[in-house]
């Protein structure tokens, strides 16, 4: 895997006229994952999105090294595709990788449209895009919503394998998330 590292320093954020968090600070190397935690609208997504380039902060600096995934509500697949066809579409961007589509339960559902897949399926399609990438940095956006119990057991033993590999995974959720070593940051701690 290639190298993985993410440096937060004095990371303020701000949505609209409103200051979300403000002095955050952390460093994650390659083999450690974070849990960001706090009450809604507190800006856990805000800061998943800085951090994968997707907003500005509004002070400090946020350093990535490695490729991103992210991983939040919106699944990035075609709702009017067939699960399959729409996973197909991204490995011609991304290069072949390991199909995981058998282990996230997904073996059935290749020819169901997107849109007709439950919550729970979405989310898992959505794991199967994001290993499909390869990234070294997983950001993780609630992505225990929708899931049955194994679901949320494969999920944490994907992310421990990611990590054990030298992956980052940093993840943003209210439900408690089981991974070896994993630290827990409260965006509390730096609301504004």
């Amino acid at each position: 895997m290639q190298e993985a590292a993410i440096a937060v320093t004095d990371l303020a954020c701000r949505r609209g006229d409103r200051l979300l968090f403000a002095g955050l600070s952390f460093g994650l190397r390659a083999g450690e994952a974070l849990q960001i935690v706090g009450h809604n609208g507190i800006g856990k997504s805000s800061l998943l999105r800085i951090l994968a380039g997707l907003a500005p902060a509004y002070e400090g600096i946020a350093h990535v090294t490695g490729t991103v995934g992210l991983l939040d509500e919106r699944p990035a697949l075609d709702p009017a595709l067939p699960l399959g066809r729409a996973l197909a579409f991204w490995r011609q961007l991304d290069g072949p990788s390991e199909d995981a589509t058998a282990r996230l339960g997904l073996s059935a559902l290749l020819d169901v449209p997107v849109r007709y897949l439950s919550t729970g399926q979405k989310k898992r399609a959505a794991l199967a895009r994001l290993l499909g990438q390869r990234a070294a940095v997983w950001l993780l956006d609630e992505p225990l919503n929708g899931l049955d119990g194994s679901a949320v057991t494969l999920v944490e033993a994907l992310a421990a394998e990611h990590c054990a590999g030298g992956g980052v995974a940093v993840i943003a959720s209210h439900q408690p998330f089981h991974l070896p070593a994993l630290r827990t940051l409260s965006l509390a701690e730096h609301a504004a």
